[in-house]
Formats: structure tokens, sequence, C-alpha cells
């Protein structure tokens, strides 16, 4: 296969089997979305998003807040697009990810670590009203677009991979795209497919990539009406699901894939507990060597 950009790439990431993980009769399945081009499941969200503004952009340098992996993906598809983009993260953000950004060309605006992703969505937000005609603010919270790539892209690919058989898709809880967008779709195939959070456990936590939503700003795209259950997983087992996923299925996966592991384990054990079978599905966002340190 020859692609004319790159950005044709994203998507149709693979499927794979957990088979450490399963109680007997349920299936747990994960999608691996570091096969994206960018290494993870932002890069999705990313290209809809800048697809559907470039008939507006009008030469105004992109920029939005992000803890990283939207981040990496605005960076390299504003690369491939010849699209000026900068971008809003806390300085606390691992440094692969801004390395690989600034490789990329994007420019760095930090915000206060203390303030997390919260931080850098009212820095985005304060730049973007002062000078509009400088910036052109997308938006990844509130962006429509965002779930939409999920639901035109994520939610066929699990049906269509698991032949329908998927019953609960538990995925974590980032800007609410993945599991919004992911979770109508699947639903419009099947309503009977639960559709659960995975969300950390404490305020300040460990799960980059992941929100805790009582204490944030709740982004406009997320639902909470909309889905059946929500999980709350500490940082802890977060990151020792991740190790065992190393050890025990040789995934390097990242920490918000450890919790949404967690997740997908507990609902697992819940329906052999009950005598139920299933066939669970999670999303992997990205790879553990997003946040391992050069030494």
């Amino acid at each position: 296969m020859i692609l004319d950009s790159l950005t044709q790439a994203v998507g149709n990431t693979p499927l794979v089997r957990l088979p450490s993980l399963e109680p007997p009769g349920v299936e747990i399945h994960a999608k691996l979305e570091w096969f994206n081009p960018g290494g993870s499941v932002k890069d999705r969200a990313a290209l809809r998003m800048v697809q559907e503004a470039l008939p507006i952009l009008r030469g105004r340098t992109l920029l939005d807040s992000t803890s990283g992996n939207t981040g990496i993906a605005y960076a390299w598809i504003g690369a491939a697009l010849k699209i000026p983009v900068a971008l809003v993260m806390p300085e606390n953000v691992s440094e692969a990810r801004k390395r690989i950004a600034r490789h990329f060309g994007a420019r760095i605006i930090f915000s206060d670590p203390l303030e997390q992703s919260d931080g850098a969505i009212r820095l985005a937000r304060q730049l973007a009203e002062e000078e509009p005609e400088r910036w052109f603010y997308i938006d990844q919270y509130s962006n429509e677009a965002n779930p939409r790539a999920h639901e035109a892209g994520t939610a066929p690919e699990i049906w269509e991979q698991t032949e329908g058989r998927v019953t609960h898709a538990v995925i974590g809880i980032g800007t609410g795209g993945t599991i919004m967008g992911t979770g109508r779709g699947l639903k419009a195939r099947n309503r009977n497919i639960e559709v659960i959070a995975v969300e950390p456990a404490e305020a300040l936590h460990g799960l980059e990539g992941l929100k805790h939503m009582p204490s944030s700003i709740v982004p406009g795209i997320y639902k909470e009406s909309e889905l059946d259950r929500k999980l709350s997983v500490a940082t802890d087992p977060g990151w020792d699901m991740a190790e065992r996923l190393i050890k025990e299925e040789g995934l390097l996966a990242g920490h918000s894939a450890g919790a949404a592991a967690v997740g997908a384990t507990q609902i697992a054990r819940e329906l052999a507990d009950a005598g139920r079978r299933g066939v669970i599905v999670t999303l992997f966002p990205d790879r553990a060597d997003r946040y391992i340190a050069p030494p």
C-alpha cells in the first residue's frame, strides 16, 4: 500500500487478546493505539479536528492545551499539512513528550505544573482571548470533532474486529472524546453494549493523560449521562498493572493503559463471579516509552 500522506495511516489499529488477565468465560481485548503514526490514540481526534478546521484557520497558528499526546499529534499533523502549531503544556509533562513535539516544529508554552491540565486550559483560553487574530484555539475539550473521530473510526473497528461480539467497552477518561465517541458508535450497533469509564481515584494522581472529573474542569464534550458506569482506579494499581502487562503480555503500555486494564479486569471478575460470559474491549492509549526518562 502506498499512501499519499502519513495522515492516511491513522486508525485501523490492532486488537490483541490479554489471556493473562482473563477469568473463565470472559475475554479481554486491548486496542493498541500506539500503532497510530504519532504513537497514541490522540492522532484520531487531532486529525479530525484539524481537517474540520482547515477552511477557517486563515493563516493563524493552531493553539491548544494538552498534557502531551494530543500535542504530539497536532505537531506531526501540522508538519505534514504545513500548519503552524503552538501547544500549552503543564511544565511537568514528560521530557519525551516535550522533545517529540519540538522535533516536529511545534512551539511549546508552559503552564503552572501544580495546576495540571486545567492550568493549561486556562492559559490557552487566555492567549486566544488576548490575540484572536494570531491564534486559532481548536479546544479539544469542547470540539465535537473529537468524539466524532471515534464514532466514525474506533467504534466500527472494534465492532468488526470482534465480529460484533463485544459486550463491554472499558475506556479511560481524558478529554472524554474517546469514550463518548466510541460508546456512541458501539451503542448504535448494539444498544446492550455497556460503556464503562475509568478515571483516577484521586485528584492528585500519577495516571498521566487521565482526568479526575470531580476536581477538574469538565470538558464540554463529556456527557456522563451516556455512560453505563464509571470506575475509579488509584495510581498504584494502574502502575502495577502496567508492569504486569510488560512481564505477562510483552506490552510496554503506559500508565493510563494500566488503569484501563485494571478496570477491564474488575468487570471481567464481576461477570465471571455472576456466571456470565462476556467480551470486554479496552483501549491502550500509548506506550510506556512516552514516560520513561533517559538515564
